[in-house]
C-alpha cells in the first residue's frame, strides 16, 4: 500500500499522504466500512472520487482509526469521535489527512496553469510579493493555504480574497502564516507547504 509521506510536525499533529496507485478492488481490501460509507461510495459517479474516499480510510487505519471513528456534521466538516481535529483532502492521485490536538486544515492541489487566470478571484495583497518565476506554484500555495484555513473556520461564509490573508513567503521557506479575519474572528495560523511531484501540499495549524 503506497503510504507516500508522513509528516510528524510535533507530538500533537500528524499529516499523512497516500498516492493512489491501486485498483478500486484492491482499495476495498483491508478496511471495514460503515453502511453509510458504502452507500456514499456507490452514489459517486467518478472512480477517482471513489478511490480518494477509500484511500482516506486506509490513511485513517494507518493512524489507528476505523471508518466508524469518523463522522460528519451538517456543515460537511469531518470529526473524530475521540475529539481530535481532522481535515481531509483529495486531488487526483493523492489524498491526505491531518490529525491534531489543535485546529488544523489540509489541502493538496495539482499545479495547473489555469490558476493564473483565476488568481484575481482569491488573491488580494498577496500579489505584492509574488514573483514571475514559479508563479503557478506560488499561487497554488496561496490557494491551498486559504482552502486549509477555510476548512478550519467554524462558521463558513468566508471570502478567500478578503477574509484569509497570507503573509509573504518564498518557495524555499516551506512555511508562512495565514489569518482568518472575519467579523470578531481574528486568528493567525502556521502554514506549511511543499511540492509532491506536480502537486502542492499545504496544511495549516
Amino acid at each position: 500500500m503506497p503510504l507516500y509521506k508522513t509528516i510528524k510536525s510535533s507530538k500533537h499533529t500528524t499529516a499523512i499522504v497516500w498516492k493512489i496507485e491501486e485498483s478500486l478492488e484492491t482499495l476495498y481490501q483491508g478496511i471495514t466500512l460503515t453502511d453509510n460509507s458504502i452507500r456514499r461510495i456507490q452514489n459517486m459517479r467518478s472512480e477517482i472520487h471513489q478511490k480518494g474516499y477509500l484511500s482516506v480510510r486506509h490513511l485513517l487505519k494507518s493512524l489507528g482509526y476505523e471508518d466508524a471513528d469518523l463522522f460528519y456534521t451538517d456543515d460537511g466538516k469531518p470529526h473524530l469521535k475521540d475529539g481530535k481535529h481532522i481535515s481531509i483532502t483529495h486531488s487526483f492521485i493523492f489524498s491526505g489527512i491531518i490529525i491534531s490536538d489543535y485546529e488544523a486544515g489540509i489541502d493538496i492541489e495539482m499545479n495547473r496553469e489555469k490558476i493564473i487566470k483565476i488568481a484575481p478571484k482569491f488573491v488580494a495583497d498577496e500579489f505584492n510579493f509574488l514573483e514571475e518565476e514559479n508563479l503557478i506554484e506560488q499561487l497554488t500555495i496561496i490557494w491551498g493555504a486559504k482552502e486549509s484555513l477555510y476548512k478550519i473556520h467554524p462558521d463558513g461564509g468566508l471570502l478567500f480574497k478578503y477574509h484569509l490573508p497570507i503573509e509573504p513567503f518564498k518557495l524555499s521557506d516551506g512555511q508562512t502564516r495565514g489569518w482568518i479575519k472575519k467579523d470578531k474572528f481574528f486568528e493567525v495560523y502556521s502554514i506549511y507547504f511543499e511540492q509532491l511531484e506536480n502537486f502542492t501540499l499545504v496544511y495549516a495549524i
